[in-house]
């Protein structure tokens, strides 16, 4: 049996390694699919399920000893007649799909590999590493700046709380809130804790100095709400310090102008600056400045958002 691998070929260091590596085998040819995305991963089980009738999982890739044949048995005959004749054809679509998929993921493969050049963790580009901590209580301080007002809101965050309790309004403008502010306030809150997955494709190296490295990216659109959509059209800095290996700042600037709800952006500029949290290993953010210059029924409607976290305790 002639083996191909493309373990090599598709490694990408960063990425999480699966416990039991997927190969796909049919005569002539074995494919090993490891080191994947997990999203690559579940779409090709998907492909799997509907078009092959075995699904072998290597225990061993390396020498290839030991295999376990999970084999589909409830195939109908006409079923896994039709697809054992398309047997051949579909392992060459996987073939092309893995090679596409390689060479999409070898934009993300070069940040990588800068960041083992310089010993910096890998892990500050998976977005659930460097979002705002879960299981931390923290202090929130918010100001709204616009030509009309200012808003100052403190509240803090407490996930020992159940529900929408775990936000806690302690005043707007050094009031007590009122019930319609604080369920405003953790909606909007309960919306920005989510963390978007990056488009693996869109990765750039913007700048390398011997004290900084920049590299730029976007999200994956197919992960964009309608609320969130207008983030497709910008582009994430992120800013690491090669004298400390940390990361300093991710700042999100629009390439063309934006709809922000009722808002049409011609600039939409975010700064969000992270601190390395020693017992959590990975960074929290800890001030993020938003500057919107837009316009609402064709006047200028300039907004600046300030926002600071502070005291992370973890629960």
């Amino acid at each position: 049996m002639f083996y191909l691998s493309f373990v090599n070929v598709l490694y990408i260091k960063g990425f999480v390694k699966i416990n039991n590596p997927i190969s796909v085998q049919y005569p002539k040819l074995t494919i090993h699919l490891t080191d994947l995305p997990f999203h690559l991963i579940n779409f090709l089980k998907e492909i799997y399920q509907q078009y092959f009738c075995a699904i072998i999982i290597t225990i061993n890739i390396t020498k290839m000893k030991k295999t376990m044949v999970m084999t589909k048995e409830d195939f109908s005959t006409t079923k896994s007649n039709f697809r054992l004749q398309n047997y051949k054809s579909n392992g060459l679509i996987l073939f092309f799909l893995v090679l596409f998929t390689s060479a999409v993921s070898a934009q993300k493969s070069k940040i990588v590999d800068v960041f083992f050049k310089y010993g910096i963790n890998s892990s500050i580009l998976d977005p659930q590493k460097i979002k705002r901590p879960d299981n931390f209580a923290f202090g929130f301080k918010q100001t709204i700046i616009t030509s009309a007002k200012e808003t100052e809101t403190i509240a803090k965050f407490d996930p020992s709380n159940s529900g929408a309790e775990q936000w806690n309004v302690v005043s707007i403008d050094g009031k007590s809130p009122s019930k319609s502010e604080v369920n405003s306030f953790r909606k909007n809150q309960n919306k920005a804790s989510a963390a978007t997955p990056t488009d693996d494709a869109s990765y750039k190296i913007e700048k390398e100095t011997p004290d900084q490295l920049v590299i730029s990216y976007k999200v994956d659109p197919d992960s964009l709400t309608k609320e969130n959509a207008f983030v497709k059209d910008c582009r994430f800095y992120m800013t690491i310090n090669l004298k400390t290996k940390k990361l300093e700042q991710i700042q999100t600037l629009n390439e063309k102008p934006v709809k922000v709800n009722i808002l049409t952006a011609d600039k939409f500029d975010i700064v969000l600056k992270y601190k390395w949290n020693e017992e959590a290993k990975q960074f929290f953010p800890v001030n993020e400045n938003l500057i919107m210059e837009a316009k609402f029924l064709g006047q200028p409607t300039n907004i600046q958002t300030i926002t600071e976290y502070s005291n992370y305790v973890k629960k």
